[in-house]
């Protein structure tokens, strides 16, 4: 039994290279903060939290990497979820009816998600539109169009905040299964379709090779002009879904929530393989470091370490996994051209 465990491992280490070292990394990261919190990490309270934070990010972090894997990036995503979030939060406020019955209110609410997912997917659809049409290289369309976003929704906001959510939306940021909460299922069910349709779908082939090599893939045939499209789409619907638990979880939305998380979103696309110059990205690595950097976060939290210092740490992290991923390139293409060489031989 146990010879098939390693043999197992050893086949999927040689098939994923780039994130083989992350089980070990998300052990001792359990390991290493267990000890240091004299074992409070491991409290169910503390795990919940975890599973209750980690959705929000999760999902922005699935929004980036479908822009990484492309060879571009989206920094639009906050603005965009808090976009839609505002958008939802005014219905929800002012339009619907202030004593609906349950089944209206339920209708309502579940009518006023879709219209915020509508809401990022057509921003999304302007980033596709700059980037896979005008050629507008993405990290200044998605620099431009998250200050216009974010600016859009400080107009309309004025600053403030909006707040008193029904308690039908308030459910999905609340509501516990199993002991699990209910935004986790969301996260998994995101990941898995995410997964599906860049590893088994014909687009999930056109984007790996779009990320490649451009060029190579137009004069291929495929048109990579919609394959952009359909990817900040896509990374605007992810958005929107993001929207939607940051709202039901907070019980407010604004211009500037979950503004930090930008940083976190690249560090995790990084952590967990997917390659800033395109062409590589797995959401089995993106989930992993996903909880490896929760993980770490909420380890801080309870050794008392401030905010401010922690999004310090995960600058320091990121230059280290840059660092990390570059060498570790270099030793696989190094071991590959020996390979090479002893075949030729």
């Amino acid at each position: 039994m146990f010879e098939r465990i390693v043999k197992a491992y050893n086949s999927w280490r040689d098939n994923n290279h780039d994130i083989s070292a992350l089980p070990w990394l998300l052990l001792g990261t359990i390991a290493v903060m267990t000890v240091a919190t004299g074992g409070r990490f491991l409290r169910p309270s503390n795990i919940v939290n975890i599973l209750a934070q980690a959705p929000e990010l999760g999902l922005l972090s699935l929004a980036m990497m479908l822009a990484m894997i492309t060879a571009g990036i989206n920094l639009s995503i906050i603005s965009t979820a808090n976009f839609s979030a505002v958008i939802m939060a005014l219905i929800l406020t002012r339009v619907m009816p202030p004593e609906p019955t349950a089944g209206m209110a339920v209708a309502f609410v579940v009518i006023t998600m879709l219209t915020g997912i509508a809401v990022s997917a057509s921003l999304g659809v302007f980033n596709g539109y700059l980037i896979g049409y005008l050629e507008v290289p993405a990290v200044l369309t998605t620099l431009g169009t998250m200050i216009l976003y974010e600016g859009m929704t400080l107009a309309i906001t004025k600053g403030y905040v909006i707040s008193g959510m029904p308690s039908q939306l308030l459910f999905i940021g609340n509501a516990r299964f199993l002991g699990v909460p209910f935004q986790m299922y969301i996260f998994i069910l995101a990941a898995i379709v995410v997964a599906v349709v860049v590893k088994r779908r014909p687009y999930g082939i056109h984007l790996y090779l779009t990320g490649s090599n451009p060029i190579a893939t137009r004069f291929s045939g495929i048109n990579v002009r919609k394959v952009l499209m359909r990817t900040y789409v896509l990374s605007g619907i992810l958005s929107g879904i993001a929207a939607i638990v940051l709202l039901a979880r907070f019980n407010s939305a604004n211009a500037r929530t979950g503004s930090s998380l930008l940083l976190s979103t690249v560090l995790i696309c990084m952590l967990g393989g997917t390659d800033p110059f395109g062409g590589f990205g797995k959401v089995g690595g993106l989930v992993m470091a996903l909880f490896i950097l929760q993980m770490v976060t909420s380890g801080l939290n309870l050794l008392g370490v401030s905010s401010f210092a922690t999004v310090a740490i995960w600058g320091i992290m990121l230059i280290g996994v840059m660092l990390y991923r570059y060498l570790q390139h270099k030793l696989w293409e190094r071991k590959r051209k020996q390979q090479q060489v002893q075949a030729l031989e």
